[in-house]
């Protein structure tokens, strides 16, 4: 049997910097953003928050070229527009 550990990531809304992949209204939906891949892996959950708001929460759905990607279809507050 193989044990699988996940860890959650924490990020500030205010330093957090990330690619849109996707947006909808005005806010990124998915995005991807630089990682070490031996440090997290697929399944490991992000949040990224403002104080104590949460501005976007999903898992990692894949790790590729150094990149993880993230989707939050419904409750992102990210802005599309801009780069943090």
């Amino acid at each position: 049997m193989e044990v699988s550990f996940s860890q959650t990531l924490s990020f500030d809304a205010a330093t957090f910097e990330y690619e849109v992949i996707t947006q909808e209204n005005g806010n990124a939906t998915g995005i991807r953003f630089p990682v070490d891949d031996k440090q997290v892996s697929p399944g490991d959950a992000v949040v990224v928050v403002s104080g104590e708001e949460i501005h976007f929460h999903g898992m990692i759905g894949k790790i590729e070229d150094g990149y993880a990607y993230v989707a939050d279809p419904k409750g992102s507050l990210l802005p599309a527009g801009s780069l943090n």
